[in-house]
């Protein structure tokens, strides 16, 4: 495998060089070595320099940190200070942002590399879809991946070397073969990962990345961002779609994650719990990098976005780069000759199930479903070659809340399929109860929770026996476990002290002859304050001015001027103020020589 070597122009001999790894979307890797200034821009245009792709703004690289907390590459920040771990480093090149119209893509190879990323979704149940959709999507990938149906080079069973779907049924199998071998013959490759493109973005979970929270009553949710806009799904279930025009404002405090808009002409605010403060400031810096690709129309409206509304508190973050309708700008420009796709072969594809367990721990990607038995689950276990999966997600399965009206439309459904049944003859009646029990203990696609199994970069969620709820434990859990530690009593004990000389205090305050000195003590801390802030602001001022309006070529404040804070506050701010005190000062001075 070639080694690359990056340098900044800035730095040219630094001694130490990191190695790393980015695995592609087919699961072939590409290394290099980099040096301790080197950006993620760099390694994101290495990777598109490998695919000699120029849609590149769908996509990122992903990498986990020690904590199992998964990030986003910044294209803007030093790798060395985003990782953060031990080396070599490894990340996954993976598509960021899903285009809303996958017909606009402009070239072959970007709809192959999405088409990649789909079938990935597929597999690991992060797109879930209707039984008819799950039938067609998976008769696509046969159709791109073997071509026509041939008797003679297939045979009864050749799908069974396929793994589409986290539990496939023999029934969907038997579809996906009847729509492959009938409806999708004569279709090229390029042909049919287009047909798959689009009938996956019409479903509800097409683009979303799931977040598991736990919203205001305890329920376990799973919040995603789309090119509409902010989804929570719940079961199998979407419970909300908030679209982008509607959001006003997304923040987060600790393990807190707010959701601020507008529906129905109502203030909404959507309160959500995260397992980990990490996990929630990831899921904020999602939304505001999705709420700008999808909402802005030209990247110089994007501004700078604070987690908090207090002013200088809080995380602070500007999206940089083109949003989606630049984007596709761009792609219509596009006038070179469209680049060679080179596919993986068939054998090679992560949808083919004859890969060694050797190659999927060194392609670390669980193949455990989310919904898999307590077997199969010891079978795994058993295997020592498979303990890297220990630190995979497994979320319990969710219920899907059902109405009472939903539930009378079932029954009344069962009845009419049992008269029906009756009604057919024998020999046909015989094939249904056949084909039940096929399915009587698989999954079935439009029925199932939304439950995602683990990837490469899973949301961090401890596999422990609880799973999910262990981490969001009931306050009436929290804190008889807390009152039960001896530190903890010792803690209140001193609390309740505390609380008694405060209640003796606002006892003395009362008092009337206590009065006068208590005044007089808020007005010389009154007065202390204004002199602390003057003092501040005697030298501030002259610091920000220098900054403001000098043109001294000192490094630091050269850095202080291209940040994205600096130019809104100077050009937003600062410019406007001057000209107002200046067009004053004209005025008075005209008065002045006027008398």
């Amino acid at each position: 495998m070639k080694m690359l070597r990056f340098r900044s122009p800035s730095i040219s001999s630094l001694p130490q060089e990191v190695q790393c790894t980015i695995r592609l979307l087919d699961d072939s890797e590409i290394a290099c070595s980099i040096q301790r200034d080197t950006k993620g821009q760099f390694l994101l245009d290495h990777v598109c320099n490998h695919y000699s792709l120029l849609e590149k703004d769908y996509f990122g690289i992903r990498y986990v940190d020690l904590d199992k907390q998964r990030h986003w590459l910044d294209p803007s920040k030093l790798v060395v200070k985003q990782m953060k771990c031990q080396h070599p480093y490894t990340m996954c090149f993976r598509v960021k942002f899903y285009p809303q119209e996958p017909i606009k893509i402009k070239e072959e190879l970007t709809r192959y590399l999405l088409y990649l990323q789909l079938k990935r979704d597929l597999y690991h149940g992060r797109l879930l879809c209707p039984f008819t959709d799950a039938s067609y999507l998976g008769a696509c990938i046969l159709q791109a991946e073997l071509g026509d149906y041939d008797p003679e080079e297939h045979p009864a069973d050749y799908i069974s070397d396929f793994k589409l779907f986290p539990k496939q049924s023999p029934r969907l199998d038997r579809k996906i073969i009847d729509i492959h071998q009938n409806e999708l013959r004569g279709q090229c490759t390029a042909l049919a990962e287009l047909n798959l493109l689009q009938r996956a973005h019409t479903l509800d979970t097409y683009g979303v990345d799931p977040h598991p929270c736990k919203d205001f009553t305890g329920s376990t949710a799973f919040l995603g961002f789309t090119a509409r806009g902010f989804v929570v799904f719940q079961g199998n279930k979407r419970i909300h779609l908030l679209k982008w025009a509607d959001v006003s404002k997304f923040k987060f405090e600790g393990k807190t994650f707010y959701v601020i808009g507008v529906q129905r002409e109502k203030k909404l605010v959507l309160t959500f719990h995260t397992s980990t403060p990490a996990a929630c400031k990831h899921l904020w810096k999602c939304a505001v990098e999705n709420q700008a690709f999808y909402k802005c129309a030209k990247s110089s409206q994007i501004k700078t976005v604070s987690s908090s509304s207090i002013f200088f508190k809080g995380s602070r973050y500007r999206y940089s780069g083109r949003v989606a309708k630049e984007v596709i700008e761009a792609s219509l420009k596009i006038q070179r000759e469209p680049p060679a796709v080179h596919r993986c072969q068939f054998g090679q594809s992560r949808s083919f199930t004859s890969l060694s367990h050797k190659q999927l721990i060194m392609n670390m990607e669980p193949l455990l479903p989310a919904l898999s038995s307590s077997r199969e689950h010891r079978d795994i276990s058993a295997d020592n070659g498979l303990l890297a999966l220990k630190d995979s997600v497994h979320l319990s399965p969710l219920k899907p809340s059902v109405t009472p009206e939903e539930v009378e439309i079932e029954d009344l459904e069962n009845i009419q399929e049992r008269q029906e049944d009756e009604m057919r003859p024998d020999e046909e009646r015989r094939e249904t109860h056949a084909e039940n029990e096929d399915d009587t203990d698989s999954l079935t696609i439009s029925d199932t929770a939304y439950n995602p199994c683990a990837s490469m970069v899973p949301t961090p969620v401890e596999e422990t026996q609880g799973g999910l709820d262990v981490l969001f434990q009931s306050p009436a859990r929290l804190l008889k476990e807390l009152h039960d530690d001896p530190e903890m009593q010792v803690e209140l004990q001193a609390e309740r002290e505390r609380e008694v000389a405060r209640e003796a205090l606002r006892q003395s305050l009362c008092n009337p002859l206590n009065g006068r000195q208590q005044v007089q003590a808020c007005l010389r801390s009154a007065a202390r304050l204004l002199v602390m802030v003057a003092g501040l602001l005697m030298i501030l001022l002259p610091l920000l001015l220098m900054l403001l309006e000098s043109d001294l070529d000192i490094s630091f404040l050269h850095d202080i001027r291209q940040t994205p804070e600096f130019e809104e506050f100077h050009y937003e701010y600062y410019c406007p103020l001057r000209r107002w005190f200046l067009c004053k000062l004209e005025l008075i001075m005209e008065q002045l020589w006027g008398e």
